[in-house]
């Protein structure tokens, strides 16, 4: 699993691939953040999540989401998000920005930005 991380910094997800498929993946990646890069935020890039996540009918997104919560790492996914038009996810991902533990975010730097600040 690519997780690069400091104590004093984000750890870091990226892809080509998807990573982040299935609740043992997420309590993986929990666990590896938290204790193996000592980081309590999570950088991720979008690649690495996989596309059933985004179709909350699945319920994927909430049992990953609660795996975070549980090892108490907060999680900043960016990439493109543009593509998806359904409503629920929208208001999802709107309802999660709005809070102090996951962001969806287009780039990067935003969500670095909103990890080292919330």
């Amino acid at each position: 699993m690519p997780v690069r991380g400091r104590f004093d910094r984000p750890a870091e997800l990226t892809g080509p691939e998807p990573v982040l498929t299935d609740t043992q993946s997420a309590l993986e990646l929990a666990m590896t953040a938290r204790y193996a890069a000592g980081a309590d935020r999570l950088l991720v890039d979008k690649a690495a999540v996989a596309e059933d996540f985004f179709i909350l009918s699945t319920g994927l997104a909430g049992e990953i989401l609660q795996k975070f919560v549980n090892y108490q790492v907060k999680m900043a996914v960016y990439g493109d998000f543009s593509r998806y038009t359904s409503k629920p996810l929208r208001d999802f991902i709107y309802e999660s920005n709005q809070g102090e533990h996951f962001w969806f975010v287009p780039t990067r730097e935003e969500a670095l930005r909103r990890l080292t600040e919330g």
